[in-house]
């Protein structure tokens, strides 16, 4: 006899679904770009978790970041792969940073100024994971001004999007 098993979500539970949802589809997406330099992408799955940490709250946005990073490795096949490894070094440090970051004074730090932190502290869990495990060779140091300037340009570039995403009051 077979029983069947219902499990209870909440409206909460469904909005994480869509907000990651989303942001797996622009990792993705993101995935199939090819990129000039090894390693450098825009992150714009990033722009997702930023928006829902300004509407929602943290746990929502560090919901839908992990999610993102699970859901998409499973979908582009690298699950527990270096890559894996370096996308949640990304994500980790970044949400370690906008968990920080939010608790800033509004007025002097908005969605741009999380942005480039947060993508400097995504790129940083990145290096150190490099440096640490897959390339453990001070030379890793000479990728920090490439990687530095894509950050901030990119970190710049997410943030004035939310900014523009914030603003609009459409539900």
């Amino acid at each position: 006899m077979q029983k069947n098993i219902i499990i209870n979500t909440t409206a909460d539970d469904h909005r994480i679904a869509r907000l990651a949802a989303l942001a797996i589809g622009l990792h993705i997406a993101e995935a199939i770009i090819p990129s000039p330099l090894p390693g450098v992408k825009p992150g714009i799955a990033n722009i997702v978790t930023l928006y829902v940490l300004y509407r929602f709250d943290f746990a929502t946005a560090a919901w839908v970041s992990l999610l993102r990073v699970f859901a998409s490795s499973l979908l582009l096949g690298n699950f527990l792969s270096p890559t894996f490894v370096l996308s949640l070094a990304g994500a980790l440090s970044s949400l370690f940073t906008l968990a920080l970051g939010v608790k800033l004074p509004r007025r002097w730090f908005s969605p741009i100024s999380l942005s480039i932190l947060a993508a400097f502290a995504h790129i940083a869990g990145q290096l150190l994971v490099v440096r640490l495990w897959l390339i453990p060779h001070t030379g890793v140091a000479y990728l920090l001004p490439i990687f530095a300037t894509a950050a901030l340009l990119f970190g710049v570039i997410n943030g004035l999007i939310t900014t523009k995403l914030l603003a609009d009051k459409r539900p």
